[in-house]
């Protein structure tokens, strides 16, 4: 079944099981490590203790739901003629900020040039909206627009225009292109800077939305391509053969009240201009403000105004570049984090639907969730210091003394139900696509099992790092600090050992004191706690290790094998322009010192 054959009354006992299973695993953990405080006697800090691995296992549960409602549904495109005529006129929008012209401009020009190959008639646009503040990077913008269109011959069809003020950032830039120029067109494709899809796919996103007058906005899965570094290349491996599954379980529990990401999806321009005005929030940032993750809030303002917003999750065609390493991604983090936590001022706005609330509460909890274990681990290297003594003689005048029984298989227990919270999902993708042919793409059963085990243990040792990052930007928030909206480095992403240094020194110094302090108050843990120290120790290490090149069949995805169509179309655009374009620049130099 897929997420748009599912009723009404199905959607909401979907989303009551999951919500029933997921605290019935939270209560479960709960109440397993009462069980285990009270051998030796429960007192407060056991409670809190408890009470956050409930909070906690509640969430690992939430997300191992949604993975296994993905296992046991299927893609499937909606009813709709794939080969109608397209009647609406469509812009595409790339909102660039002080990017690479030569690679973003590239990028339309490959997008311009699959579309065009297909033969269709459709009107299709293109506006390249620049919030650039660098004067060098935006002069060669111009150059390199006025290359673009001469070379795709695409007068009347290609436009550019450069803010005097990035108000309001990408939320800004793209509703002043609605304000001024939304009225020309039916429906605009959302990208990022990095952003490249197939022209079919286009086509296809705006055959979907002429076929439902309701809908008014259309998410695609975005499939990370392009990694280089280990970090990066987990990362991509984890788009394209975890996240399909995990999509299409947010997919059918989201229903006609689904996502936006800000890039990759499709608008009803009346829809998206009638009702996804976001006003500045009152105070300063990072809680007031212009509205920083602005995409959740436009798809809650969108299923407000009674319109479907939907992710179909059977687009393939769809893609994006990522981090190349865990500084970059971290930097990017923390202005996703500001924007979540923002959403704490909005959850309550009148007339949203309870699923987009729901929604936010989501977006919050993701970023509040590692405050929840790394209070876990203090509270119990502090438990030894507080709980009571042992009494071995609890009856008076009794000569034998009582050793109350061992708990540590409960503690085992729950161990293992998180362990398996966290990994059974993933070792259950892998065998469905092992049987369903899938994972030949990725190498075959037997390299995408390596490959999924490779993942994971990437993933285990960075976890340390990434919850010490996600609790910093979380703090920083509370503490009244603005992140802003950095540059995203799409360039070479290797670190040096100063840069990793510099960027986790404060990690490895928490490292240390955690062990340390475990050692002397909770020798019992320094075993357990061990995966979680020393890659901390180690951050700088592992940061500079992530960061390097990686190749090999290990990790490997489909666009490695076999590049995309519109990833060809850009190799070869890219080429030919960076040829031209250095000949025309070493003659004009030569033409100035002459």
């Amino acid at each position: 079944m897929s997420s748009r054959q599912i009723s009404r009354a199905g959607l909401i006992g979907l989303r009551l099981v999951a919500v029933l299973l997921s605290l019935a695993a939270g209560l479960g953990a709960f109440i397993l490590f009462l069980q285990f405080g009270d051998a030796d006697g429960l007192d407060a800090l056991d409670v809190v203790r408890a009470l956050l691995i409930l909070i906690s296992t509640l969430w690992l549960a939430w997300g191992a739901i949604q993975a296994l409602i993905g296992l046991t549904s299927a893609a499937r495109p909606p009813a709709y003629d794939p080969k109608a005529p397209i009647r609406g006129r469509t812009c595409i929008l790339m909102p660039v900020y002080n990017e690479d012209p030569l690679a973003t401009f590239s990028r339309v020009a490959a997008m311009e040039a699959s579309i065009r190959a297909i033969g269709d008639p459709a009107e299709v646009h293109f506006a390249i909206l620049s919030d650039t503040r660098n004067e060098t990077i935006a002069r060669r913008e111009l150059v390199l627009f006025k290359h673009l269109v001469l070379d795709r011959n695409g007068l009347g069809r290609f436009f550019y225009r450069r803010r005097e003020n990035n108000t309001g950032k990408k939320a800004g830039n793209i509703e002043d292109f609605m304000t001024r120029s939304g009225g020309a067109y039916d429906f605009a494709v959302i990208l990022d800077a990095d952003s490249l899809m197939e022209g079919e796919t286009i086509l296809q996103m705006i055959r979907r939305m002429e076929a439902e007058p309701r809908l008014g906005l259309l998410q695609t899965l975005p499939k990370v391509i392009r990694a280089r570094s280990r970090f990066g290349r987990a990362m991509q491996f984890s788009a394209a053969f975890f996240s399909p599954v995990f999509a299409r379980g947010l997919a059918m529990m989201q229903g006609q009240t689904g996502p936006f990401w800000g890039h990759n999806a499709i608008v009803r321009v009346r829809a998206f201009t009638e009702s996804c005005g976001l006003p500045p929030l009152r105070g300063k940032p990072p809680f007031g403000g212009h509205v920083m993750s602005h995409d959740y809030v436009e798809a809650a303002l969108l299923a407000r105004a009674g319109w479907i917003v939907r992710l179909d999750d059977d687009l393939e065609g769809s893609f994006e570049e990522g981090p190349e390493n865990i500084v970059d991604h971290a930097k990017r983090d923390r202005r996703w984090c500001q924007g979540n936590l923002q959403h704490s001022r909005i959850i309550g706005g009148p007339g949203l639907r309870a699923w987009s609330r729901f929604v936010f509460a989501q977006g919050i909890m993701a970023y509040i969730s590692p405050l929840f274990w790394l209070g876990f681990i203090l509270a119990s290297i502090a438990a030894p210091l507080t709980a009571p003594p042992p009494d071995y003689f609890p009856e008076p005048g009794w000569p034998f003394p009582y050793f109350p029984p061992s708990e540590a298989s409960k503690a085992i227990g729950l161990f293992i139900g998180i362990f398996v919270l966290l990994l059974l999902p993933k070792i259950l993708i892998w065998a469905r696509a092992a049987l369903s042919g899938r994972a030949r793409g990725f190498g075959g059963a037997g390299i995408s099992f390596l490959s999924t085990l490779a993942e994971l243990a990437l993933s285990s040792v960075t976890a340390p790092m990434l919850l010490m990052y996600s609790t910093r930007s979380v703090l920083q928030v509370l503490q009244g600090r603005d992140g802003g909206w950095p540059t995203n480095n799409r360039g070479d992403g290797t670190l040096g050992w100063r840069e990793a240094f510099a960027a986790s020194w404060w990690i490895v110094f928490i490292g240390f004191v955690g062990l340390a302090a475990t050692r002397s108050f909770a020798p019992g843990l320094l075993l357990w706690l061990l995966p979680v120290g020393v890659p901390m120790v180690i951050a700088p290490a592992l940061l500079r290790w992530t960061s390097l090149p990686s190749r090999g069949r290990i990790m490997g995805v489909p666009t490695e094998y076999t590049p995309a169509p519109v990833m060809q179309l850009h190799d070869a655009i890219l080429e030919t322009w960076t040829a031209t374009l250095s000949g025309a620049e070493t003659e004009a130099a030569q033409e100035r010192t002459a």
